[in-house]
């Protein structure tokens, strides 16, 4: 462990390395924050950016496809490039990248040039978020872990929330240039503290790099994003999207038979021979996923299914944001209490019917009861993203911590891209099930029958939670009984 030292029995000294574990965990939750929120506030600020660039909108949307790409090519060989460089070494560069390619793209002109800046905005993505994440599992002892955990899960939980109305309040008040220009002080500072906060520990021996694995899981991760974008998009091609998808998983099958021969495999798979981390990367996904589709599809049930003009709707959904927040305080004393099956398990029902419980809103439901219903989606949402995340890592050994890490990053953007996906294909369903079973009109009933979908789909995931051990985790939730 890189912070062996702070494990003494001098009292002082283990107050002052769990201090330092937490500083960490709040400065690696910070880049997380400043990354996501940047993927997210762009949304509102698209079409004056357009206009400055002398093109539409949608054509603008390149930009955050490029990015979103860019992640997902990078993002396998995270593990790596830490091991060989040092993890302090790497997350440094990787926020001034992010920081200075933020300044140049607050300085671009045209189309072409900002696409650039937003492809080096995502290399810097790729290498901060993998890699802060592996910092704090390797520095934190497991009896610690939920509480990092958590840290590190919020800004994955709330940019998506506030990065809207955010956006439109920047772009409105100031101008969308200051959207990028306001990563430079926060990245400045990040940098700062992790040269003087992070450990630097290289492995003695060097691996070399796998040429194959990186381009077949490079392949994979381009085709699995870019068909899911695809499929998200109001005008999409399906042949095109469909042909993408299968690419993707015939690559990602030539990848998995490469890395389990490999001597010196980019990404071990020794780790999913962990009962816990197993289950949750595959029930795990498939919750991230489902939950992770609730942000997309709020706000577009409240203004275009209601009726509500952007604002208003923005403010309901901050309801999501509150629970997401009020939640953090609870979370690891309610896993320690019930263990993680338990937890897992009833918060699961409860993510279930707070996503079914949306079908029955209207644009005159009262707007406490939507508050309510909004507030209790974002404690469920909370507490299963945090509880899934604590459990990966739980049982995971020292030595597969980067491999786990890796794929586990890798997982979660395939998931947040299958989210997008999910709520736009429902929405469509739920107007297909409209049509056909001839149901009279009702404003939002498309949105409202598509919640009723995302709640069945994250049903069926519980299914796989339901496999874990009685006892899982225990050595991270101190479970007594």
């Amino acid at each position: 462990m890189a912070l062996s030292d702070s494990n003494s029995e001098d009292t002082p000294k283990q107050d002052a390395g769990s201090s330092r574990i937490s500083g960490m965990a709040l400065l690696v939750a910070s880049a997380f924050f400043m990354e996501f929120l940047d993927g997210t506030v762009i949304a509102t600020a698209l079409p004056d950016m357009a206009q400055a660039f002398g093109v539409s909108a949608i054509d603008l949307n390149i930009g955050i496809s490029a990015y979103l790409l860019t992640l997902a090519v990078l993002i396998p060989a995270s593990g790596w490039v830490a091991e060989r460089f040092g993890a302090r070494n790497v997350f440094s560069l990787a926020l001034l990248i992010f920081t200075v390619s933020s300044l140049l793209c607050g300085l671009t002109h045209t189309v072409t040039q900002f696409v650039l800046m937003r492809i080096l905005q995502g290399i810097g993505g790729a290498m901060m978020v993998p890699v802060g994440r592996l910092v704090v599992l390797r520095t934190t002892p497991k009896d610690q872990l939920i509480k990092a955990i958590a840290t590190l899960t919020w800004p994955a939980l709330v940019a998506p929330i506030i990065g809207p109305p955010l956006g439109g309040f920047i772009t409105t008040y100031a101008s969308w240039h200051w959207i990028f220009f306001l990563n430079v002080p926060l990245g400045a500072i990040a940098i700062t503290l992790a040269w003087i906060m992070m450990p630097n520990k290289t492995p003695e021996e060097k691996q070399p790099f796998d040429v194959i694995g990186f381009f077949s899981l490079g392949i994979t991760m381009l085709c699995l994003v870019a068909g899911l974008e695809m499929f998200s998009q109001e005008n999409i091609s399906p042949v095109n999207a469909v042909a993408l998808i299968v690419t993707g998983l015939l690559t990602l099958a030539w990848a998995i038979r490469h890395l389990l021969r490999a001597r010196a495999p980019l990404i071990r798979l020794r780790p999913l021979s962990v009962p816990t981390f197993r289950i949750t990367m595959r029930g795990g996904f498939v919750l991230r996923a489902t939950i992770s589709s609730a942000p997309f599809m709020l706000p577009l049930m409240f203004q275009v299914g209601f009726g509500l003009d952007a604002f208003h709707a923005g403010s309901l959904v901050l309801a999501v944001f509150a629970g997401n927040l009020a939640m953090k305080p609870a979370t690891t004393p309610l896993i320690r209490y019930f263990g993680f099956k338990k937890l897992l398990l009833g918060n699961g029902v409860m993510c279930v019917l707070s996503l079914l419980f949306c079908a029955f809103l209207t644009p005159e439901s009262p707007k406490m009861m939507t508050l309510v219903l909004l507030f209790w989606g974002g404690l469920s949402r909370s507490m299963q993203f945090t509880g899934i995340s604590s459990l990966a890592f739980a049982d995971v050994p020292p030595q597969e911590m980067s491999s786990a890490n890796t794929l586990f990053s890798t997982s979660l953007q395939l998931a947040s891209g299958l989210g997008v996906t999910l709520g736009a294909l429902s929405i469509r369903v739920g107007a297909w099930l409209t049509e056909i079973l001839a149901l009279p009109p009702a404003p939002g009933m498309a949105f409202r029958l598509g919640f009723v979908v995302i709640a069945l789909i994250t049903a069926l995931a519980l299914w796989d939670i339901a496999k874990l051990e009685p006892h899982a985790g225990r050595n991270v939730s101190q479970k007594a009984r």
